[in-house]
């Protein structure tokens, strides 16, 4: 009886003892191959799925067992409270604390740990392109800004204090950088990028992911690939050549992966070579999985993987765009609504797409999981942040706004100003604005250009301001909704639409709605309630409340055919389809008096645009104009901050300065004060009508919450600018694309009635000082792979003002087997010098730097000679010397 009662403790104990053994994917003692092996044998086809599949949200306003399979991540969003979060929810970049969000972190990555069947946590992500975006980071200069200060050792320290900031609120991916080259400015994320050349945004890269991801963060570099097309279009399907690509586009992705160990990498949205880059199987799969050795895992941009169905239309439906874009190669679906699953499981559960596949998708990102040290340590220590860290971080925002600055024009030295300067005019919605660029948080205690003016200048230099001229055209606007009614009772605003699936409004309406006023940008997708993107037509009716008396114009802008019918008369008609055109009539209103108003509007082949304007209650440009005259005529320096609209999906196809800024450049210029003109702008803008008329101009891109202040050292002569343009500014869009490296052509590069050459070139930048360049040495290392060559000359600062120069290595292969760029930047370094300080700056140059892609596409080296260049810029070489290799 002892001994039967002994075994019975024995099996027990036994039991007991199994049951706390650590699941092999739980134990940290293991490799992480094999974690990932034993935790994928336990996963169902539907949590693979849900670890290929990303979106923005939380738990709010869900059931407890919505994510009962695990998700890949969130990116945290605002909510309202929820099942599983916290109580503390403020809205995402308006209100939200990092002690909130980080409360809001773990809670949700509790229910992960805790209450799915496996236990598998989240990555939390989020976008840091110049700074993270959330309430309480620091907002540092635009990233062209960055490229524009040619020091990759700066772009390293601004990584590392973003990268602090992102990991202490919990978040462990990143989707940055923007490293795609801007081969056409008139991309509207050009001030998203590094640049035109592919040296300038490796090195940028690599500073930027290498110090994200020593500190546990993945990086995820974008967009794959080249998503910048004709007529420098975003997302814009492309035809370009592999050569091309491989010079060009994708040195910068290559560096970053292999150099920096970047962990995840976007796709774009275009398709390249007539496939979506979401399912391009040589682009994913041949290229970058097998011939650069990338072991990271793939996402897609949003909802980038359904646009194969929608935009490109090479899938049948979703799922057999989810199955393509798998089996082709993408880790992870990115969308942006937790209900798109159901669009997207299915060929996950049928077989559809290969186990292999989806098993080598869920085991990167379980890689990346186990790698991070989630399963270990899935939490954010909460905690207060650290103020000297956050005052470091914006002293450092200040010095990175410093060097991004490109001083482009400097007459008579009007800067910095003079001493004897005691009153100055400064214009410009940009003056006051201070705008941080796309992607930005909302920064901290953000100091606007005008404000930093009037702190540096104290009591001893008067400060006027006028707004003079804002970015847009405000001589027309949309007709608002406060003055459109559905009927003469007034009861309700907006007006009834009738929607028509065919062109000439017959029939019964297929919908029929209230919209609250008329600005309609139909593009990617038409009209919601008809889920057609073409062959359509509406018809809205109701009344219009003048708010005013007068005679004014009224009318519609888009692109025909539309008529317009006031008081049962037609008054417009632009029925037959041919452009995007304005049309207005000037109709005498009274105030308070309703008119019937009925417009139609149809489009046969999609892409429509239609608004209601009028210039009623618009702004007096003209006015604004004189008013910033009398001031400037007052003072002794005007200064005037004119920008652009840019961005993503904001593609310019005329780089001038937009709204009436022009017309106040040279207004003020002609009282004849010195003008000073600071371009706020992430990319090149054309003023062959104005810079001779105007003494200085910056560039000074989007400097950062501490822009401000920078800038007014910068004018005041504390700051010496030394920043480099990092694209090619043209003279006229008719020159575009225009990049310094192309390669020779058949004849000239000249037009009849223009030249072929810049306004101003790629590498351009001047000083309050100047530098000489002497002592050309060039030392062949023969036999080395790691160095060709050192190459080093003497540069002395023979100016009146300490400061830094940019010293650029060019190279050009005289002689090879294919076509060659005139010039490539193959180097950079810039240097401090204090007034008569002479240095020598040291360049190697090694053997990978000089290899091509031969005939075959073979990445080879081929001896011969090579024309080696120093100099300030890439049309400004001081020391030039060929060199047989």
């Amino acid at each position: 009886m002892v001994r039967l009662i002994a075994l019975v403790g024995l099996l027990v104990a036994n039991t007991i003892a199994t049951a706390q053994q650590i699941l092999p994917y739980k134990d940290p003692s293991l490799p992480v191959e094999a974690r990932v092996k034993d935790l994928m044998s336990r996963m169902t086809p539907e949590e693979k799925f849900w670890q290929c599949f990303m979106i923005p949200g939380d738990l709010n306003n869900t059931t407890p067992d919505q994510y009962k399979h695990g998700l890949f991540g969130f990116q945290v969003s605002a909510a309202t409270q929820g099942a599983g979060a916290t109580q503390q929810m403020l809205q995402y970049n308006t209100g939200e604390t990092m002690e909130a969000l980080v409360a809001k972190v773990n809670a949700i990555q509790k229910y992960f740990v805790e209450q799915s069947r496996l236990g598998i946590p989240i990555i939390v992500f989020d976008e840091t392109l110049h700074g993270l975006v959330r309430k309480g980071a620091t907002s540092f200069p635009q990233a062209i800004g960055l490229a524009a200060s040619f020091d990759s050792s700066l772009m390293y320290r601004v990584a590392n204090a973003i990268a602090a900031e992102t990991k202490q609120r919990g978040i462990r991916q990143v989707l940055s950088p923007v490293i795609n080259i801007a081969s056409d400015v008139r991309w509207g994320r050009t001030e998203e990028s590094y640049g035109e050349d592919p040296v300038l945004t490796s090195a940028m890269a690599v500073a930027f992911v290498r110090a994200f991801e020593q500190a546990g963060i993945i990086t995820t570099p974008k967009h794959f690939l080249a998503n910048v097309g004709d007529g420098g279009r975003d997302s814009y399907p492309i035809h370009f050549s592999e050569r091309y690509l491989k010079e060009v586009h994708l040195p910068p992705f290559k560096a970053a992966f292999q150099q920096a160990g970047a962990g995840s990498v976007m796709t774009s949205y275009n398709s390249i070579d007539g496939s979506p880059a979401t399912a391009s199987k040589w682009l994913l799969q041949d290229l970058l999985k097998k011939e650069y050795g990338f072991n990271g895992f793939v996402i897609s941009d949003a909802s980038a993987v359904g646009g194969a169905n929608v935009l490109h239309f090479t899938a049948t439906d979703y799922a057999d765009a989810s199955r393509r874009a798998m089996q082709n190669g993408l880790d992870v679906i990115f969308q942006t609504d937790y209900e798109h699953y159901k669009l997207f499981i299915p060929p996950f559960l049928n077989d559809s797409i290969s186990k292999e596949r989806i098993d080598d998708a869920v085991a990167r990102v379980l890689t990346a999981k186990f790698k991070l040290g989630l399963f270990e340590h899935p939490y954010v220590e909460t905690g207060a942040k650290n103020a000297a860290d956050m005052q470091a971080n914006r002293a450092l925002a200040k010095e990175a706004a410093g060097k991004t600055f490109v001083l482009l024009q400097n007459k008579n030295s009007i800067l910095p100003l003079s001493s004897n300067t005691k009153s100055i005019a400064v214009f410009g919605e940009d003056a006051t604005a201070g705008r941080l660029g796309g992607y930005s948080g909302p920064g901290n205690n953000v100091v606007s250009i005008l404000q930093g003016l009037q702190a540096a200048a104290g009591n001893t230099i008067k400060i006027n301001y006028a707004l003079g001229a804002s970015r847009e055209n405000h001589e027309w606007k949309v007709v608002a909704d406060t003055c459109l009614f559905t009927d003469a009772t007034q009861k309700q605003q907006g007006w009834r639409g009738s929607y028509f699936k065919n062109v000439s409004l017959s029939g019964k309406p297929e919908a029929e709605r209230i919209d609250k006023k008329i600005d309609f940008h139909w593009t990617l997708y038409g009209p919601d309630n008809l889920q057609v993107n073409q062959d359509y037509s509406v018809q809205w009716q109701g009344v219009l409340k003048s708010p005013v008396s007068g005679k004014y114009n009224i009318g519609l802008e888009g692109n025909d055919g539309y008529r317009m019918y006031i008081n049962k008369k037609l008054v417009i008609d632009r029925w037959q389809k041919q452009s995007y055109k304005q049309a207005t009539i000037p109709f005498v209103f009274e105030k308070n008096k309703l008119y019937e108003i009925k417009v139609e509007f149809y489009e046969p082949v999609g892409n429509a645009h239609l608004k209601l304007i009028w210039n009623a209650g618009a702004s007096n440009a003209q006015k604004q104009i004189e008013e910033a005259v009398a001031l400037a005529k007052q003072s002794d320096v005007c200064i005037i901050a004119a920008g652009i609209t840019e961005g993503e999906f904001q593609d310019r196809a005329m780089l001038s300065l937009p709204g009436k800024q022009e017309a106040l450049i040279k207004a003020v210029a002609a009282t004849g004060k010195p003008v000073i003109v600071l371009l706020v702008a992430g990319s090149a803008v054309t003023m062959q009508n104005w810079m001779n008329d105007v003494a200085g101009i910056v560039q000074v891109w989007y400097p950062g919450e501490a822009g401000g202040e920078a800038v007014a050292d910068m004018l005041l002569g504390k700051i010496n600018p030394a920043g480099r343009l990092p694209i090619t500014v043209p003279m006229h869009e008719a020159q575009l694309p225009l990049v310094y490296n192309h390669k020779p052509t058949g004849r000239g590069d000249d037009y009849n009635n223009l030249s072929g050459q810049p306004l101003f070139p790629f590498g351009y930048g001047l000083s309050y000082t100047q530098f000489a360049y002497s002592n050309l040495q060039i030392h062949a290392q023969p036999g080395s792979e790691d160095s060709m060559a050192i190459i080093s000359c003497d540069i002395k600062n023979i100016g009146t003002n300490d400061g830094d120069e940019v010293v650029q290595l060019y190279v050009h292969d005289e002689l090879a087997s294919v076509a060659r760029p005139v010039m490539e930047l193959k180097n950079f370094k810039r240097i401090h010098l204090k007034k008569g300080e002479s240095a020598m700056v040291r360049f190697v140059l090694s053997k990978e730097a000089l290899k091509l892609y031969n005939e075959n596409m073979q990445w080879v080296f081929e001896p011969g000679d090579f024309r080696i260049m120093l100099g300030s810029s890439s049309r400004d070489i001081r020391l030039q010397r060929v060199v047989e290799f």
